[in-house]
């Protein structure tokens, strides 16, 4: 193609996205310049493009039933749904939007219990199968992932024609930076919110998922008991690292670009980029955090689609952004006044904060390079927080004076002590002690120097030991990474070490070879120091039936110390499952007089979740509770709280047999002898159907594997057997 015709065909593509009206003719104005006659012809493709939409908009109910060949039907065929119509058990009551690649209406389910949630079904004016892949990934995307701060998937299914479709929570919020400047948040403000999103990110990559179009549009603010709570929805353009919906979903996805150019980073811009990690999330973060701080993108739309799609690569791979910094600093003195009005600061002082550490976070996130950006959505979040706790963040050079600020700010009035008393002892020191003292300075700094390179050099080499082993993992030659992680002595946590040994510990696991997988999940729980709270108490829910299996009774006795001793003083949303690994055995009195405090904040988790219409969680902390009576000998409880399991509404088979199996052991123990024995049949059935074939690891809905060993050990239990 010429360049004339490609420029012209960039123009078109850019002033297409446009709405029409003042942005389109300022963005023609600019882009044109002084050739009329380039304007003249875009506008009339601009004419033509619009003329085509209504055309096609108008024939479709002309045209009906009637048959058309294939080649023509591309662009006719969307499937709108009728406001009031059935589908399944959803009443469709309103159209809540319409996406590149989906519309969202809000729907009314019926049965088995009344809620408002959100049904996003594909588009088919798109390439049908480019379509449907895209869409099976982003449901199996969120089906995967179970986070307060992302949207939940709750069901899925096909229409009438085929069209696939599926239920999610239905998310009414504010976008990220509306909430923010519409409540004046100050800085700090933002950060917390910010790192909340770190966190949701984080989730969603420790699950193989890389979102692909982070923006404040997809990060709504909704309030939970008053408190701004964020909520990452639209997978839709996510990207999987895991290899099947990689193959699934974008084999042919070298075509149009996928995200929002303003938010996109280097490598997402280039076309037809399979390339893409976590890291070019992390880039979309860094664009997010630096408009909640300054107002404004790095780059704008306009400034990137102006000289055409070549031009916008040109400009994320070559051009430096400004530092947040210097942005506020240059900004028109009515415009920063406004904007440092809207953060509860002055001029001056918003400018000072967010010169240095927030200007080394965000310029460490735009980096060209994904290598130079941070590891991980966490590694950036606990930046954040470093900052807001004036402790050393890893993004800012760390020279001595640096360190010395931070020390300062975090012990003011010790140091402001201890100047008193240092001026004081100043005057008798003499110059020989002045001399010993820099000798032993010295001294010093050479031997920590030599540790440091040591430590260095160490740490270096783990890192690349864990990162060979996490290939092989991904390529399923778990042999051969767990030789690897047997030489390992791990000594810092870490993110990437703790996938690796939970990926070698559950392999172990579905392979009953119970001694190395207690000894894959005794390390994770010593590195996975840096995880959310989710998967710090899933991994001790992993690990019990382990040592049980194992018949480590003093292992397990000291896990269950350790358990309780981390989690029973703090009302953790996840306690239920701290409870249940606590009791996977029966315990003496003092363990059970330790658990009351998770036992209450399960009860209030509980009681959240069934108002919330969350049955999938409800009937989770009611077994749990059902545990925990059963334990402590409230017998008529227990039985209570089984039932509440057995009633909720999403049936899963591991937690069924497994209430079952405590409704009989409490029915027994107050002499309901034939009601027990009917419970533990049914219970039996169900285990018994699972174990005809391998025991698989499961998915969310099905149950993991470790919840069906505890069925198994109860199982046990109930038979009177070890």
């Amino acid at each position: 193609m010429k360049a004339s015709s490609q420029r012209e065909a960039d123009l078109f593509a850019a002033a297409r996205q446009l709405t029409a009206g003042g942005k389109r003719d300022a963005f023609l104005a600019r882009a044109c310049g002084g050739d009329p006659e380039l304007r003249a012809r875009i506008e009339g493709l601009l004419r033509t493009d619009a003329d085509a939409a209504d055309f096609f908009s108008s024939g479709r109910t002309a045209l009906g039933d009637l048959a058309i060949p294939s080649e023509f039907k591309h662009g006719l065929d969307i499937e709108e749904i009728a406001l009031g119509s059935r589908l399944g058990r959803y009443v469709i009551r309103e159209k809540l939007g319409e996406g590149g690649w989906g519309t969202v209406y809000l729907v009314e389910q019926e049965e088995p219990f009344r809620r408002r949630v959100a049904l996003k079904i594909v588009h088919l004016d798109l390439d049908s199968q480019t379509a449907r892949a895209r869409f099976e990934a982003e449901r199996q995307a969120l089906a995967m992932m179970d986070h307060p701060n992302i949207a939940r998937v709750y069901d899925a299914g096909a229409t009438p024609r085929g069209t696939p479709y599926f239920v999610l929570e239905l998310v009414q919020g504010t976008r990220i930076t509306d909430y923010c400047d519409r409540h004046r948040l100050t800085v700090a403000e933002r950060l917390d919110l910010f790192v909340q999103v770190c966190h949701a990110i984080q989730h969603a990559h420790q699950k193989g998922i890389v979102h692909g179009d982070i923006k404040p549009g997809n990060i709504l603010i909704t309030l939970q008991d008053g408190l701004p709570v964020p909520k990452v929805i639209d997978f839709g353009v996510s990207r999987t690292t895991e290899r099947q919906l990689q193959q699934d979903a974008f084999e042919d996805s070298i075509g149009p670009l996928i995200g929002t150019p303003a938010y996109m980073s280097p490598e997402q811009a280039q076309a037809g980029s399979l390339t893409l990690d976590t890291r070019s999330d992390i880039y979309s973060l860094g664009v997010l955090l630096y408009e909640l701080l300054t107002g404004a993108t790095p780059f704008t739309t306009e400034e990137l689609l102006a000289g055409g799609l070549e031009e916008m690569r040109f400009l994320l791979r070559e051009q430096t952004p400004q530092s947040p910094s210097h942005r506020m600093a240059g900004a028109p003195p009515a415009r920063l006044a406004e904007l440092a009005g809207l953060r509860r600061s002055t001029p001056r002082a918003l400018v000072a904060a967010l010169r240095g550490d927030l200007d080394a976070i965000a310029l460490k996130c735009l980096e060209k390079e994904p290598q130079r950006r941070y590891e991980t959505a966490n590694a950036l979040g606990m930046d954040v927080v470093c900052h807001q706790h004036d402790e050393r963040v890893l993004a800012h050079p760390a020279h001595r004076l640096y360190r010395l600020r931070k020390l300062v700010r975090r012990n003011r009035f010790v140091f402001a002590a201890g100047a008193a008393v240092t001026l004081a002892l100043v005057a008798g020191l003499t110059t020989s002690t002045w001399l010993l003292w820099r000798e032993r300075e010295a001294r010093q700094r050479a031997v920590a120097a030599e540790q440091r390179a040591t430590t260095l050099r160490q740490q270096a080499e783990e890192r690349e030991q864990v990162t060979q082993a996490q290939l092989l993992t991904n390529q399923e030659r778990y042999d051969e990474a767990d030789r690897i992680v047997e030489k390992i002595q791990l000594t810092q946590p870490s993110v990437e070490a703790a996938a690796v040994l939970r990926t070698l510990g559950e392999w172990h696991a579905l392979q009953r070879r119970w001694r190395p997988a207690a000894d894959r999940f005794q390390e994770l729980i010593q590195v996975n120091q840096l995880d959310t709270i989710d998967q710090a108490t899933l991994d001790y829910l992993e690990e019990a039936p382990v040592l049980v299996e194992l018949n480590d009774r003093t292992a397990y006795e000291r896990f269950r110390h350790d358990a309780i001793t981390r989690f029973a003083g703090r009302s953790v949303q996840f306690s239920d499952r701290i409870l249940k690994a606590s009791l996977l055995l029966p315990a003496e009195r003092d363990v059970i007089d330790s658990l009351p405090a998770l036992a209450e904040a399960t009860e209030v988790y509980f009681h959240q979740a069934d108002a919330a219409g969350d049955a999938f969680q409800a009937a989770w902390r009611a077994m749990s509770l059902a545990v925990w009576h059963y334990r402590a000998q409230h017998y008529a409880a227990a039985i209570e709280w089984s039932q509440r399991c057995l009633s909720c509404a999403e049936p899963n088979a591991p937690r069924t047999a497994t209430a079952q199996l405590i409704l009989a052991l409490a029915e027994n123990r107050r002499g309901k002898t034939a009601d027990a024995q009917r419970e533990f049949e049914a219970a039996d059935t169900l285990i018994q159907e699972k174990c005809r074939g391998p025991l698989v690891r499961g998915t969310p809905v099905q149950g993991f594997w470790f919840d069906w060993e505890y069925a198994l050990l109860l199982q046990r239990e109930a038979r009177g057997r070890p």
